[in-house]
């Protein structure tokens, strides 16, 4: 491809909106244009990613075994409504009615879809397991589009979706696609952890996490320094810490003004892991809404998906002063002794004494509260790990990194084939529900994952198995026919050998404009012809270091294929 037939549309402009350097830089490098918040419009260099990244994801899941099929990107309303999501997806549903008055949405997800196709088609176990999957346009509705690519609301995703008979086999398949996923995230010159994640509203069991590690990563990743634990804070887990207090009679003592954590312990006198933080939140379910309150230790603080998966909310919203005192509660001296509203406790507080918590009663705090006294308590593991923590399975020392998910993986079992009456027969005859598996990779999303990662100051570092084009021949002068010819001479012989290589042909762009775009653009290689040419000398550089290298003419085309295998 020449510079002068292709559409490049680069700029030194920066969109206000952009903060993340992918952002910036793929669309200063005309790799995608904003038509509106959060779409995007992929032109031919960003295409030409996209492409490449596809093709990667379709040969390991074709490889692993799994059948490529296209599912509508419209979806009939009723299958949502069937499953059950057509609620609990919230407002990131995208609905609408056409013509005839019917009701659809623009599918973020297909679970529903696919098991429309499978239901009544598969029968038997003999015709399992089954894996489906697409690589196809995706909408969510989001609240807040930003960081380009990142969150956007239309985004290109591989999809698959497994069927099986026993759970045993679907556990072959996930662990199969884990596999399969690291091979894809591999190829594509990315460093990357597998983490242990929470699922969300796809819903199902076992769940794991792909991210690509960049410190623009929005995800907090929790990592052990001593074992491969990984997980989303959302998830991760820490060793329990226990401690010991006096058992002594309950105690109801004046605090004054004493609203905060940090207070209380300066007043009383006792550690921050004596007391206990009430944390009170406005839970938005499909149809109420209500007020929780969420025990912790004083020294801990509040995973708000950790507290939203132990009352089966929506959402959790913070309540306002007006809502906290209708509730009946004390901002600021709510505790659980003798407390009439819906509470959870955190799993490391149970059957803990000697602690210190709320009265109910404005500048009051009991102390020497016991747990063990409350019946039908409902305890659940609320906190967000700290880094310092220890690892609960091998005794290491917790730590954050950042990441950005790119892919994630789902054991479902039947909550969607149970919901929409998709059975088999198994060996003994007996209808059964499909056990399922999800498998989601963000094709889009990882054109910017790929930058977050390699960049620097002048613009994208691609990844060879990423980059547009392996080789830039950059032509300093293309009025000079030397330069031009030498140019075509290399360029020729480069396509000849299946190297995807650009020609910067164009005559009236300066030597200096085309560095910029090369530096910009983040092609792995450049090959300058310059003044050294009347040396018999070109220039190789690398766009990853910046480093020069003088080659003889002769000897430049075997050197670049050396450096691109």
């Amino acid at each position: 491809m020449r510079f002068s037939k292709l559409f490049i549309p680069t700029t030194k402009e920066t969109p206000n909106d952009a903060t993340l350097p992918s952002h910036q830089y793929l669309v200063r490098g005309g790799f995608v244009a904003q038509t509106g918040a959060g779409i995007y419009d992929f032109m031919p260099l960003g295409k030409i990613v996209l492409e490449k990244i596809k093709a990667i994801v379709k040969n390991e899941m074709d490889n692993a075994g799994a059948n490529e099929v296209q599912l509508g990107f419209v979806t009939p309303l009723s299958l949502w409504e069937e499953s059950g999501r057509a609620n609990t997806m919230g407002n990131a549903l995208l609905k609408f009615k056409d013509r005839r008055n019917s009701d659809f949405v623009l599918s973020p997800t297909n679970e529903e879809a696919v098991v429309n196709m499978v239901k009544n088609r598969v029968n038997s176990y003999k015709d399992l397991p089954l894996n489906l999957y697409q690589i196809n346009t995706k909408f969510r509705d989001e609240a807040r589009p930003r960081f380009g690519l990142m969150r956007g609301r239309e985004f290109l995703m591989k999809d698959a979706y497994s069927f099986h008979s026993n759970e045993d086999d679907l556990v072959r398949e996930f662990n199969l696609m884990e596999e399969t996923y690291k091979k894809i995230y591999t190829k594509l010159g990315l460093n990357f952890r597998v983490v242990q994640a929470d699922s969300g509203a796809i819903g199902g069991s076992g769940s794991k996490e792909f991210h690509v590690l960049a410190s623009s990563g929005e995800d907090t990743i929790v990592v052990c320094d001593s074992c491969n634990y990984a997980a989303n804070i959302e998830a991760a887990i820490r060793k329990v810490k226990e401690y010991n207090f006096e058992n002594a009679t309950l105690e109801k003592i004046e605090t004054p003004n004493c609203k905060t954590i940090e207070d209380v312990a300066n007043f009383l006198k006792v550690s921050k892991e004596q007391t206990v933080k009430a944390v009170i939140k406005k839970a938005i379910f499909e149809d109420k809404t209500k007020i929780v309150v969420f025990f912790i230790r004083g020294c801990d603080e509040l995973e708000e998906i950790k507290a939203l998966n132990s009352v089966n909310s929506l959402e959790l919203i913070d309540a306002n002063e007006d809502e906290i005192k209708e509730a009946g509660l004390v901002a600021g001296y709510c505790g659980f002794v003798n407390l009439d509203a819906t509470f959870v406790v955190d799993n490391e507080l149970k059957d803990s004494f000697g602690l210190v918590c709320g009265a109910n009663e404005e500048n009051y705090h009991f102390i020497n509260a016991d747990l063990r006294t409350l019946k039908d308590v409902k305890y659940f593991d609320l906190v967000a790990v700290q880094e310092g923590d220890i690892c609960n399975c091998c005794g290491g020392t917790l730590s954050y990194t950042k990441g950005i998910e790119a892919g994630h993986i789902f054991q479902l079992g039947t909550k969607y084939s149970s919901a929409m009456n998709a059975n088999f027969l198994d060996e003994n005859g007996k209808a059964k529900p499909f056990i399922m598996g999800c498998y989601g990779v963000g094709v889009s999303r990882l054109v910017a994952a790929v930058i977050e990662q390699n960049h620097d100051e002048k613009g994208c570092i691609w990844t060879k198995a990423t980059a547009p084009f392996m080789v830039d021949i950059i032509v300093s002068n293309s009025k000079k026919e030397e330069e031009a010819k030498i140019g075509e001479t290399i360029y020729n012989k480069l396509k000849t050998s299946n190297v995807d290589v650009i020609l910067d042909d164009r005559i009236n762009a300066r030597f200096g404009f085309k560095m910029g775009d090369f530096e910009l653009l983040g092609f792995p290689y450049a090959v300058v012809i310059g003044k050294k040419l009347e040396e018999g000398f070109v220039e190789i550089v690398d766009r990853k270091t910046l480093e020069k290298t003088d080659v003889k003419v002769e000897e430049v085309v075997s050197k670049i294929l050396n450096l691109v295998k």
